[in-house]
């Protein structure tokens, strides 16, 4: 039994409270359904800038009405400091998911992005603080490591910020640390590299690679590639995320705290293999499905060429093992996928 097993297991039998901000968004919502399923004691907070109320529904649907009761929903901003104490009142663990992702969306817009991930992120700190809560666990960024080229990525390796997106990220790691220092906070960040599963908005300007190409494959409509398609991403199933999470919020060790960790496979894609390889799944559900090659475009700003993640101080420290590589993840993903897809709201 590695440590995350046994981990599900002592919280099965000791629940605690938990506050997932941002709980009806993707990573949010898969942590809302592991935590309740282990009957855990939730509180979550949204105010679905990007979060969707049908995450909500479907989470209530798959863990049943008993386990459901388990869970209190505040609709609020991360932006209000009232709203950020409200949420944690009687909370021991706050797994902050909050933020406005998107690096093409800070290009356009940085003060929003600006006020959501370091405002915010601020706001949440304070009221952890205030609470006399002793864990802050965070998603940080793979976007922190910048220009620095070197592959694998190490934690305490990184270059300068090429987003306004990465600045904000950056930002948290930074504010993260210093209330460690300060105020005795017990904070841990979680670079997230590419992270990928069910729950993931297909739709909008920004939705992810995986989802947003799924979606025009079953759609009929092209699927475009910026660049040569041999840009390299680590592509990470969101249960790795969310073993990564709950890790995280219950190790003890002290050399734990207040420090960064890469939550990935540890192995990269290029997108040229990514599409083949989604095609590959999507037709195994939708056989008489016809997908078009690839359509190639200009490299787009602020992206770096590739990422690749070492995940050894996860293993080490949090006894982090991811549990799916990108194509056992893809091939999970895929049934909700083509669900969500079919569905009548699409």
């Amino acid at each position: 039994m590695n440590d995350y097993q046994t981990l599900k297991r002592q919280l099965a039998q000791s629940p605690r409270s938990w506050l997932v901000t941002g709980v009806a968004g993707f990573v949010g919502c898969n942590l809302l359904e592991a935590l309740l399923s282990l009957d855990q004691q939730v509180v979550g907070l949204d105010n679905f800038a990007t979060g969707r109320r049908e995450n909500l529904e479907q989470i209530e649907a798959v863990v049943g009405p008993e386990r459901w009761k388990n869970f209190r929903f505040i609709e609020g901003d991360i932006c209000d400091l009232d709203n950020c104490h409200e949420a944690v009142k009687g909370v021991q663990v706050v797994l902050h998911q909050a933020a406005l992702g998107s690096v093409p969306r800070s290009l356009e817009d940085p003060i929003r992005t600006n006020r959501a991930n370091i405002d915010g992120f601020l706001n949440m700190l304070v009221a952890t603080r205030d609470a006399g809560i002793q864990r802050f666990v965070y998603a940080a960024s793979s976007s922190t490591y910048g220009d620095h080229p070197d592959l694998p990525k190490i934690e305490e390796r990184i270059g300068k910020p090429l987003s306004p997106y990465a600045v904000t990220k950056l930002v948290n790691e930074l504010y993260a640390e210093v209330f460690g220092r300060c105020y005795g906070l017990n904070t841990i960040g979680l670079r997230y590299f590419n992270i990928f599963g069910p729950h993931q908005n297909p739709a909008g300007a920004y939705a992810a690679v995986i989802p947003k190409w799924i979606a025009a494959m079953h759609k009929g409509e092209p699927v475009f590639i910026n660049g040569d398609g041999e840009t390299s991403r680590d592509f990470c199933y969101v249960a790795n995320a969310v073993q990564a999470n709950l890790l995280a919020a219950t190790r003890e060790n002290t050399d734990a705290f207040n420090q960064v960790y890469n939550v990935a496979v540890g192995d990269r894609t290029t997108l040229n293999d990514l599409h083949r390889l989604i095609k590959s799944e999507l037709q195994k559900h939708l056989p008489e499905l016809r997908v078009d090659a690839p359509q190639y475009r200009d490299f787009r700003a602020g992206d770096v060429r590739h990422s690749l993640a070492s995940i050894a101080k996860a293993q080490s420290r949090l006894g982090y093992e991811p549990t799916h590589t990108i194509a056992d993840g893809m091939k999970e993903a895929m049934q909700w996928y083509v669900r969500d897809l079919m569905s009548p709201t699409h």
